[in-house]
């Protein structure tokens, strides 16, 4: 389901319903377009999550890709990260993941990533969209078809170079929930071989995810905070359907407030750090202290890592546990989050120690369901609406959404979810009254379109 303005693309990548959105005819025409734009030579990599129907649209797409004269290397079942970076390692033209990431599994979706690990920019979409609904992809003959080759050994040198940015404290014991997605191969193993005790859930394959929702917020997490602090564990890391983010639960057995972990790594690197819209101003307050400061861009870790690239930061991420370190990919990377975080808590920790020292502001994350067309109608006129509604506002930002900040240091971002069919409203205030006066108001302007 693509995002309000366009056909195809949404917020992260294309995404949809499978037999009414995704299918294997729109996979391999996919494939066909983007040999199209790389000018029907070069070399893809190519990897999938578990979901059911991605080995489907994974053959659909090879397909495409060397009926048009482009090379693929399969990596197989892998997390999203690994394919980042085997595009970047193995100097492919360009990658793509099968995975629909979070979402529940009749969903599945295509990702495509550049040459350097860095998901392609809305500009890069647009072209290739542009190919898609034009059908200006063509075929080669048959002596000039791309080539299909395997390379499982991608898999040991990403876990290898994972392990050489880190250096946790022996004994540290972490529970580690997979969502039986694309991280259950991989992230168990690597922090064993980071010296972690490592105890699993929902660790096995499977596309149906039987233990939990791949979404890992706070109503997925219930027997990873049980079994946390059941065991005495140091850190619960839980994954979402393709491994490209990392959500935390502390020794208390309890999930951590977004903003407040993303601000406690950023901390970490100091200098100039990205983040989204929708991310608190906790993260403000404490790069202030390490003399570092913050830059925002709409959501999508596309805009993160192309404000960056642009600003040569330190580091970047969004509140949802999508996290980028450009010293070792430009592809969000949830297993490398985790292990730093780790890393952090074993020398630094415990964990709700280190979160406690910070302050805590009410934020509240609100989504209302609407159609594609509703989404429309309702941002169309977003910024004088919410300009109406409030008479203190101190700044309008309109990068993603409609943000809006007041005088009292509150503030608000109502935006249209590019992935699913909802408007999201993100709010932080300094008093719970404050904060559920300004949801009110929104809801109110919202629910008087639909």
């Amino acid at each position: 389901m693509a995002s309000v303005g366009k056909k195809l693309f949404g917020t992260s990548g294309i995404r949809g319903e499978i037999g009414s959105e995704v299918t294997g005819e729109l996979a391999l025409n996919v494939g066909k377009s983007l040999s199209y734009y790389l000018g029907n030579e070069g070399t893809v990599v190519l990897g999938y999550d578990t979901r059911t129907t991605s080995k489907m649209l994974n053959q659909a797409i090879t397909a495409g890709l060397v009926e048009s004269g482009v090379n693929v290397i399969k990596v197989g079942m892998v997390p999203t990260p690994l394919v980042g970076y085997a595009t970047d390692r193995l100097g492919a033209d360009a990658g793509i993941m099968i995975t629909a990431s979070h979402n529940p599994s009749k969903y599945n979706g295509i990702k495509i990533w550049d040459k350097n690990g860095m998901a392609y920019t809305p500009e890069q979409e647009s072209e290739i969209e542009d190919i898609y609904l034009n059908k200006k992809y063509v075929n080669v003959g048959w002596d000039k078809i791309g080539s299909i080759t395997e390379n499982n050994e991608i898999k040991k040198v990403y876990m290898d170079d994972l392990l050489s940015m880190v250096n946790i404290e022996p004994g540290f014991k972490v529970v580690i929930d997979c969502a039986s997605g694309a991280g259950s191969e991989i992230s168990p193993i690597v922090f064993r071989r980071a010296g972690c005790e490592v105890i699993t859930l929902n660790s096995q394959v499977d596309g149906f995810f039987p233990g939990r929702n791949p979404e890992p917020n706070d109503a997925n997490l219930g027997s990873l905070k049980k079994v946390v602090k059941a065991t005495g564990a140091d850190l619960g890391i839980a994954h979402d359907g393709d491994a490209d983010r990392m959500m935390a639960v502390d020794e208390t057995g309890k999930v951590v407030n977004f903003d407040k972990l993303l601000a406690l790594v950023a901390s970490e690197f100091g200098g100039t750090v990205v983040t989204t819209v929708d991310a608190g101003f906790i993260m403000d307050e404490e790069l202030e202290k390490v003399c570092g400061n913050v830059l925002r861009t709409p959501v999508g870790d596309v805009a993160v890592a192309d404000g960056i690239l642009k600003n040569n930061a330190s580091f970047g991420g969004e509140p949802s546990g999508t996290w980028l370190h450009p010293d070792f990919c430009m592809c969000p990377d949830g297993l490398l989050s985790g292990l730093r975080l780790a890393d952090i808590v074993s020398h630094k920790g415990p964990l709700s120690k280190l979160l406690d020292q910070m302050p805590d502001y009410p934020n509240i994350r609100e989504k209302v369901t609407c159609s594609k067309e509703d989404k429309v109608k309702i941002m169309e006129n977003m910024d004088e609406e919410l300009e109406n509604a409030f008479d203190d506002i101190k700044e309008i930002n309109t990068i993603d959404g409609v943000r809006i900040s007041l005088n009292d240091g509150s503030w608000v971002l109502v935006r249209p979810s590019g992935t699913e069919n909802y408007i999201r409203i993100t709010l932080e205030a300094k008093t719970e009254e404050k904060a559920n006066e300004i949801k009110n108001i929104c809801l109110d302007i919202i629910n008087s379109h639909l």
